[in-house]
């Protein structure tokens, strides 16, 4: 039987790359869209597709689910994710979070929600097969290499910050140990606002500027040596349809809150 998914974010640069990937998925059925600049469309007509869906655009994340779907897959913004994710769990719908901007605290709340309702989220800073490598690396890493950091790359209108990417990845190698400081921020002279934002006690530092799409990196320093661990991505966003689709699948199958495609491909 074929899964039912809503899309909230649909005519949006991943959004509408994951939609049509849902399109032509046989195990998958598009139920539900939102986006609201093109609410009242179907489908089709919105991302091009030369003919209808059947599907029509609704401006809310409510009316959308009221159609009725098996996993909600959100990619909007960082102001709007938390209450559409708390409005599927609500009706006790699975959920894949593609937007980025959500912190630990954020996804400790959809956690107890999720319990508490009996469905499964799964939350990732990146769907990208090969970023969630970069990620299962770099944690690799920091159990053998006890100085790192993380370096975030990301184009210049983008507004969450720092990257879901380098958020996830700074959350997930503090919890396999705290980074060594040889010297402590509040010791330096000059603004100690360059040395970085402390995530789970990892130092991340975002750079905002015309020339990047995405990349990500953690930095690991030896006396001596140095290792990078890093994920670049195009113009594209066809790299996060095949995880965002696999994460969907596996959705409906937890329960609870699972942190990353990492935790679906390597545990």
């Amino acid at each position: 039987m074929s899964l039912g998914i809503c899309v909230a974010g649909v005519t949006g640069w991943t959004g509408s790359a994951v939609t049509r990937g849902i399109i032509a998925d046989d195990e998958l059925t598009l139920t539900g869209a939102v986006a609201r600049q093109a609410a009242g469309r179907d489908v089709g007509d919105a991302l091009g597709l030369g003919e209808k869906t059947g599907v029509i655009i609704c401006d809310t994340v409510a009316e959308a689910l009221d159609a009725g779907a098996d996993v909600f897959i959100d990619y909007t913004t960082a102001k709007s994710v938390k209450d559409n994710v708390l409005a599927a769990i609500d009706r006790g719908i699975a959920v894949v979070v593609g937007t980025s901007g959500l912190s630990a605290a954020d996804y400790d709340d959809l956690a107890s929600h999720a319990v508490a309702k009996g469905v499964g989220v799964i939350g990732g800073g990146n769907f990208s097969l090969t970023a969630t490598l970069m990620q299962h690396l770099a944690l690799i890493a920091a159990e053998h290499v006890p100085q790192f950091e993380v370096i975030d790359f990301c184009w210049a209108e983008k507004e969450d910050v720092p990257s879901g990417t380098a958020r996830e990845l700074a959350e997930k190698l503090g919890d396999v140990r705290q980074p060594l400081k040889i010297r402590a921020i509040d010791t330096l002279h000059g603004p100690q606002e360059t040395r970085g934002a402390a995530i789970n006690g990892v130092q991340v530092h975002s750079l905002r500027m015309s020339g990047f799409t995405l990349r990500c990196e953690a930095v690991f320093g030896m006396a001596g040596e140095r290792l990078v661990v890093a994920h670049e991505a195009g113009q594209s966003a066809e790299p996060y349809v095949s995880g965002t689709l696999l994460a969907a699948k596996r959705a409906v199958q937890v329960k609870g809150l699972v942190r990353g495609l990492g935790d679906l491909l390597f545990t």
